[in-house]
């Protein structure tokens, strides 16, 4: 009887011990998603001729993708769904009953864009703003200039959701570190480069493009997400050593590859409907990059 009692003394302090370790995970998390920010925030000027406007259009369905997130109307749809995390809604961009366009401010667009924060100081959860902090001042005014002109749509975003696994694994940096964290860190930039079929832009595309997000900081791949698919090395050490620009540009366009077919599940090409010279760029910058083995 003494051997059960103290089985089932050291198995209650074990249970209070989990108990209070996720106490102080969430208590984490809830401090970091609801720290708020005030960021310098810098004027940039929103454009309303037809060429800036289009420019935004292209960056929003093209290259920056807003439209895999927010829907193809940018009226907001489910991103993320899980019973055990929880879920999360991207947000409905539009001027429509619901949508962010119908009051948010220049300044608060580019707060949201730029730094990552809310119009009430506090972080975004999801969408990569520390890839939109790249952007020249000219392509963000012209973002959000194509974003002022779409048409409404009248949509309700539920706000996230998150269950007590979701705010623990946040604590615990399995979702990835919070966009205005990493904005904070990173400080001001030095100018964007030239539009040109360059190194040095297709540096930039990469970024604003989201490359990152799925091959790795080093863009050498691994997996993304916890249990997440594999995303591949994009370095020379991948496949990317045999590719042409030829090749480069069709992978993008119909999915096919030296080494076959594109898993368009994993690599949304259809998103991503660069002009051929944009892609050429990319494609000079990967192929300058270190020969580097994969992440995992």
């Amino acid at each position: 009887m003494k051997v059960l009692k103290w089985i089932g003394i050291v198995l209650g302090s074990l249970i209070v011990l989990v108990i209070a370790i996720v106490l102080v995970l969430v208590t984490v998390a809830s401090g970091r998603m609801n720290k708020v920010y005030d960021p310098a925030v810098k004027r940039v000027a929103i454009p309303s001729d037809e060429a800036a406007i289009e420019r935004g259009r292209y960056l929003a369905t093209s290259v920056s993708t807003c439209t895999g997130c927010h829907n193809s109307d940018l009226g907001g749809k489910f991103f993320f769904e899980d019973p055990t995390i929880g879920q999360i809604y991207s947000a409905n961009l539009t001027a429509g009953a619901g949508g962010k366009g119908a009051y948010y401010s220049d300044e608060d667009w580019v707060r949201l864009l730029r730094y990552g924060v809310k119009p009430d100081g506090k972080p975004v959860l999801v969408m990569p703003s520390q890839n939109f902090h790249r952007l020249s001042d000219e392509d963000l005014g012209a973002l959000i200039a194509y974003l002022k002109t779409v048409p409404e749509v009248d949509r309700e975003s539920p706000a996230p959701d998150l269950k007590v696994m979701g705010k623990v694994l946040i604590a615990l940096g399995q979702l990835g570190r919070l966009p205005a964290e990493i904005i904070a860190e990173e400080g001001s930039l030095p100018p964007a480069p030239e539009r040109s079929v360059t190194v040095e832009y297709g540096q930039y595309i990469a970024w604003v493009g989201g490359c990152r997000d799925c091959h790795g900081d080093a863009l050498t791949g691994g997996t993304v997400g916890p249990g997440g698919p594999v995303a591949p090395n994009l370095t020379p050490g991948g496949q990317m050593l045999v590719w042409t620009d030829v090749d480069f540009i069709q992978a993008f366009r119909t999915g096919e590859t030296p080494q076959g077919k594109l898993d368009t599940d994993l690599m949304p090409i259809a998103e991503y409907q660069m002009e051929d010279d944009d892609l050429k760029a990319l494609y000079l910058y990967l192929k300058s990059m270190p020969a580097a083995q994969p992440d995992n």
